[in-house]
C-alpha cells in the first residue's frame, strides 16, 4: 500500500512509502545522514526493518536485550557506543565519519 499526501506546508507518508524509498537509497548504496541521536535511532530502525527483523531479533544478534535496541531507536542519549557498534555490526552496516554537510538540521530532519 503506498499512500502519500504532498502538500505546500504538510507531507504525510505511509510506512510502507518510506521504507520504499529507504530500500531503493540502501539498493544504491545511498549514505544516511544523521546528526542527532534521535535520526541515528531512526537509521537503525529502518535498517532492522529493511532486514525484516524485529526488534528482539536485533537483540539477539548484538547480544542485548529488546529494550536496549528500543532506547537505541528512540534516541535516548544514554546509549551506550558499544550499544550502537553491536546492532550496526548486527545490522551489517558500519560507522563513517566525515566532515558536516552545508544542509540545514531541518532538511535532514525531513528525510527522517
Amino acid at each position: 500500500m503506498q499512500l502519500y499526501l504532498n502538500a505546500y506546508t504538510h507531507n504525510l507518508y505511509s510506512k510502507s512509502y518510506i521504507d520504499s524509498l529507504t530500500s531503493t537509497a540502501h539498493k544504491y548504496h545511498m549514505d544516511t545522514i544523521a546528526r542527532s541521536t534521535k535520526q541515528l535511532g531512526a537509521a537503525v530502525r529502518r535498517h532492522r526493518r529493511l532486514r525484516k527483523l524485529s526488534q528482539d531479533a536485533l537483540g539477539q544478534k548484538a547480544h542485548t536485550r529488546q529494550a536496549t535496541v528500543s532506547k537505541l531507536e528512540a534516541g535516548e542519549p544514554g546509549t551506550q557506543l558499544r550499544t550502537l557498534m553491536d546492532a550496526l555490526a548486527a545490522l551489517d552496516l558500519e560507522l563513517v565519519v566525515r566532515p558536516r554537510s552545508k544542509a540545514l538540521v531541518s532538511e535532514i530532519e525531513d528525510i527522517f
